[in-house]
């Protein structure tokens, strides 16, 4: 697929028609639609295993929808009955996870510079950015230690700041509680 939103300058509009996920006979998500404008903040609430995580995986293309349209800006990122999915490298969505997945064999600043070493960012750059991103959260001086080191809030603050500093055009936040 040609379709990569990295540079493309636009406006970050996410629009979600008719997207339904089924697992065999049993629908995850049924339908839904929303419209999220370019600079807001939209919360999904409902119910444990209401569909919202999958919903959100949805978005930042780690699960398929099985119906309907997912497009980030003008573009269509997910369109089962055409056949298009752009897998989740090319969305440029960061995202934290519910699990928080942070690489277990990677320090703390590996995990952070992780997202701008795929988009292969020259190495000055990269630790400019990286220890900006660890002073957000207020981790630098945890930048050596190994996940297994750290308490679960320090692994969330890690995690969002990965989604944060991979030069994201959108973010995603399942069940951000620090």
């Amino acid at each position: 697929s040609a379709f990569d939103l990295k540079g493309a300058g636009i406006v970050a509009d996410v629009k979600i028609s008719s997207v339904t996920k089924k697992f065999g006979n049993v629908y995850a998500v049924d339908k839904f639609d929303a419209l999220i404008r370019d600079g807001e903040f939209v919360s999904i609430l409902g119910p444990s295993g209401c569909g919202k995580t999958t919903m959100l995986r949805m978005i930042a293309g780690f699960e398929k929808a099985t119906e309907g349209e997912i497009s980030i800006g003008d573009q269509v990122v997910s369109k089962a009955s055409a056949g298009i999915f752009v897998p989740p490298e090319k969305r440029h969505i960061g995202m934290v996870f519910q699990s928080y997945a942070v690489w277990p064999h990677m320090n703390v600043f590996d995990n952070v510079a992780y997202p701008l070493k795929i988009q292969k960012v020259p190495a000055e750059q990269l630790k400019e950015r990286t220890t900006k991103a660890l002073a957000l959260v207020h981790l630098e001086e945890y930048a050596e230690r190994f996940p297994n080191q750290l308490s679960g809030g320090q692994q969330q603050r890690v995690a969002l700041a990965r989604a944060l500093y991979g030069d994201p055009v959108f973010v995603v936040l399942d069940e951000l509680c620090a």
